[in-house]
């Protein structure tokens, strides 16, 4: 007896269960948790036949005959109810099913089985999809299409090779990484539509910074200059969100090197640490009537046209990044990291993690250079804030980012080679 078999007949009859049972739950006439358990159950049939007699004809043949069986099943309901409802999601997942029981035989067993889970899953969620795409506003739409077109349609066909001075402009990588950024900031705003607008604020930190510190900056300093005793409230947030930059940077890290993560988070991970510890004292300082606040709407983290500058200025960074090191070592570098950090950390963390990835940049330098320019993009914020937001406010982020670029340079200055953790 072939117990591999029995595996996978075992799959295809759970698989089928599940989907048929979510259908049934929506009192679909057409097909439930019975039919839906024998389509599954055909198709693996189907499958086994197809293998064992060599015929390529039988797994078409039998899923033509499904067809016919549900446009009958339709023509009969359209005659007996008057207020027929008609769709086609059923219809498609029944055939869907039928698919995937074939191909847990036919194909990747895995693949089958993620299949038929997250078709399960999609009809689960089907009411709650129609609702979110209603409630989509113009930007947001915009926003998933400009995502769709960057990943998409621009991505693949850009060329995959080298071009230009130093050997570093790859249109292909360059753009891949403007796909990276766009797409954490896009979550971080989906996230953000999903929680709603009044959220806690530990959460308008966590969101700000996975969306963007820098405007999240900006949007608190100028409030509280219109309300007055919000500035410890705003400094609260607007630590949380550059702490939450941090990690921002290693998971940009863990895209390009992740076989060096181990060396490059742990200091990262201790100015983290140390910035958390700020925010849960400040936490902890801030009036209660103030713990909830509506977070400032952020604009469409998917412009095409912020992608594009994103994309020249990461260009820009490795060709000066490369220029510098060639020319005048890496100790230029620190100076290269200090000026790019200013405007923006994803490029410069990302040229970097790009060096150490050719091997070109040792990680105890690497992770140096992109603390640094974590530090100076902080020293620019806290100079934001204090030219936008109030007093209290300046008061507050002249403590918090002073304690936090202080410890930086600590970290920089005395951490071990061998503290790491792999």
């Amino acid at each position: 007896m072939n117990y591999d078999d029995l595996i996978i007949l075992g799959i295809s009859f759970g698989l089928g269960m599940l989907n048929g049972l979510q259908r049934q739950s929506e009192d679909d006439r057409i097909a439930g948790v019975r039919t839906f358990t024998l389509i599954a159950i055909l198709g693996t049939l189907a499958g086994f036949l197809t293998r064992n007699l060599d015929n390529p004809y039988l797994v078409p043949f039998f899923g033509l005959a499904i067809t016919a069986f549900l446009v009958m099943g339709n023509v009969i309901k359209l005659r007996k109810l008057d207020e027929a409802h008609i769709g086609q999601t059923t219809e498609v997942a029944a055939l869907l099913m039928y698919a995937i029981g074939a191909y847990l035989v036919l194909g990747d067993r895995t693949i089958g089985v993620l299949m038929g889970g997250g078709m399960a899953i999609l009809l689960y969620v089907k009411e709650r999809l129609h609702g979110l795409i209603e409630n989509l506003k113009a930007k947001e739409l915009n926003a998933i299409m400009t995502f769709a077109g960057i990943s998409l349609v621009v991505l693949p066909i850009l060329p995959n090779e080298t071009y230009g001075p130093f050997d570093v402009l790859n249109p292909y990588n360059i753009w891949l990484m403007v796909v990276l950024i766009v797409g954490i900031s896009v979550v971080g705003y989906f996230i953000y539509k999903f929680v709603g607008t009044k959220v806690g604020i530990i959460s308008n930190g966590i969101l700000g910074g996975l969306i963007s510190s820098t405007a999240t900056t900006v949007s608190y300093s100028r409030k509280t200059k219109e309300t007055a005793d919000i500035g410890k409230m705003a400094a609260f947030i607007i630590t949380a969100a550059s702490a939450i930059a941090l990690v921002r940077v290693l998971v940009e890290v863990s895209v390009v090197v992740p076989e060096k993560l181990g060396s490059l988070m742990t200091p990262i991970l201790a100015e983290f640490v140390i910035m958390a510890g700020l925010c849960i004292g400040m936490f902890y300082l801030i009036n209660k009537e103030q713990e909830q606040d509506e977070m400032p709407e952020p604009s469409n983290p998917a412009q095409f046209k912020s992608a594009l500058v994103f994309g020249l200025l990461y260009a820009l960074i490795l060709l000066a990044v490369a220029f510098v090191k060639e020319e005048f070592g890496n100790n230029a570098l620190y100076v290269v990291s200090i000026i790019s950090g200013l405007t923006d950390v994803d490029a410069i963390t990302l040229s970097l993690s790009q060096l150490m990835k050719k091997g070109s940049l040792e990680v105890e330098s690497g992770w140096r250079l992109i603390l640094l320019a974590s530090l100076s993009n902080l020293l620019f914020k806290g100079i934001m804030a204090a030219v936008l937001g109030s007093r209290e406010l300046t008061k507050w982020i002249s403590i918090t980012f002073g304690v936090s670029i202080a410890a930086g340079l600590l970290i920089m200055w005395l951490w071990p080679e061998s503290w790491h953790f792999f």
